[in-house]
């Protein structure tokens, strides 16, 4: 095992965080999650532009925790939660945010989720957005509830590339690290 999930969150855990949390990933814990992010910008007086854009996104991150994160096998349970997660928001300076969400993925589902990343990144603001409109129109939901719209939504959003990394746990399964620059 080269990936050690408690260095992995250490590092993440620098700078200005608004929120660090690793554990199961929840239906309350969403909504708790959202709670306490939407209070602490409001407490930093963030603009409202900017606000919405970091609960936009961070919506959208946790649904996507949420409905995609691979239930591990039983001999990991011991040291993990089974819908095992990471979520960690920071300020990283004045109107500018980095969320960072982490799960585990079987390697079976990397070069489809890398595919679909680097495809998105690759894209121009107008290819995002017909892409965006596309899969509104054509695609039918997921057994997991969704139609594939996430993560062209947050790069929509943002205007910034996604940037990951899938860092080896074992054979079966590599942790999928995503970081989101909010501005």
């Amino acid at each position: 095992m080269s990936f050690d999930i408690n260095d992995y969150y250490f590092k993440l855990n620098s700078g200005d965080v608004l929120l660090a949390y690793k554990g199961s990933i929840t239906s309350d814990l969403i909504s708790n999650v959202l709670e306490v992010v939407e209070a602490k910008l409001d407490d930093l007086s963030e603009q409202a532009k900017v606000r919405k854009k970091v609960y936009n996104v961070l919506v959208e991150s946790l649904q996507n925790l949420f409905h995609h994160n691979d239930e591990l096998p039983d001999k990991l349970h011991d040291s993990f939660d089974p819908k095992f997660g990471v979520l960690v928001v920071s300020r990283v300076e004045n109107n500018i945010y980095r969320i960072s969400t982490g799960n585990f993925i079987n390697s079976s589902k990397i070069k489809f989720l890398k595919d679909k990343i680097d495809k998105i990144n690759s894209l121009s603001e107008e290819e995002l957005k017909d892409m965006y409109k596309f899969i509104l129109n054509h695609q039918k939901l997921s057994a997991k509830g969704g139609g594939g719209l996430g993560l062209v939504d947050i790069a929509r959003k943002t205007g910034n590339k996604l940037e990951y990394s899938f860092d080896n746990y074992n054979n079966e399964y590599y942790f999928f690290n995503m970081e989101v620059i909010v501005s």
